[in-house]
């Protein structure tokens, strides 16, 4: 079994998701941290890991909670 596979089959779809957003974040960051500011790519980075991190855990548990919520949806008329 491939990695990949190992990966799709041990974790959910919302925890996939969030690594790979977590990942995009960070480069984004990085390159927008050292392009604005000028600040230096060690700066740069510490503060694309710390930042996204935060994100990170904030999606996971949006997402959880909107699969929950959607998953429970109740049609009032």
């Amino acid at each position: 079994m491939t990695i990949i596979n190992t990966i799709k089959t041990k974790m959910s779809d919302s925890l996939a998701l969030t690594i790979i957003y977590t990942l995009g974040h960070f480069i984004i960051a990085v390159l927008c941290v050292t392009l604005i500011t000028g600040a230096s790519l060690e700066l740069a980075t510490l503060d694309a890991l710390i930042e996204p991190m935060i994100n990170a855990v904030w999606f996971y548990i949006l997402h959880r909670i909107y699969s929950s919520y959607k998953s429970k949806k109740i049609i009032i008329i």
